[in-house]
């Protein structure tokens, strides 16, 4: 990708996240690169083109993140064998560089900020919501302790137990004047998070 056109998501993405993806018109992210209209649609067909590749940019970095920590990238049903090799050890190691992609990387925390202003606006961003921050995350969650644990249900009410305060430390770090000692107070919590029923 050109360095212009990644120039362009990112403040398109910077944009979105502060105004809502609606109320951003392409003249604004244009004027935000000094360039005009036309030399953005060069590089991008439309706002929706855009869009389209943020969130490939965002399906991208999440595989690339569960590959990294060494987690099952896909769901149970397309790799039930790699669910059941996940260690505890691995689920800490990734819930940890999870936070810090959702709050520290520029390109995620915007993504993740777009959505929460946008949820309530638009059904399609309100499903990308439950699929990236809500039902995505606790669902792959449940799944992982469910086979570390043996027990479904026991599963889903780690999963719960372990992401609810995953959802409110996003809400805390943003207002924090310390950000690392609310990421410290999160990896204290991981790694004193207890797994087996």
């Amino acid at each position: 990708m050109s360095d212009t056109r990644e120039k362009i998501l990112y403040a398109a993405l910077r944009l979105f996240a502060r105004d809502g993806y609606e109320a951003v018109p392409v003249s604004h992210i244009a004027g935000e690169l000094g360039m005009t209209k036309g030399a953005l649609y060069r590089h991008y067909q439309s706002k929706r083109d855009i869009f389209d590749q943020i969130l490939a940019r965002m399906e991208q970095m999440d595989y690339e993140s569960a590959v990294a920590c060494q987690m099952p990238a896909g769901t149970m049903e397309q790799d039930a064998e790699a669910y059941g090799r996940t260690s505890v050890q691995a689920v800490r190691t990734y819930a940890k560089a999870q936070f810090r992609y959702w709050t520290e990387n520029e390109f995620s925390a915007n993504f993740r900020k777009m959505l929460t202003l946008e949820q309530y606006r638009d059904g399609e961003m309100a499903q990308l919501y439950q699929q990236y921050l809500v039902s995505g995350p606790l669902g792959y969650m449940a799944d992982i302790f469910s086979r570390i644990t043996g027990d479904p249900e026991t599963g889903m009410g780690k999963a719960l137990a372990f992401y609810g305060p995953f959802f409110l430390m996003y809400g805390v770090y943003d207002g924090a004047e310390d950000k690392q000692k609310v990421r410290q107070t999160m990896e204290r919590y991981i790694d004193g998070f207890i797994v087996a029923p």
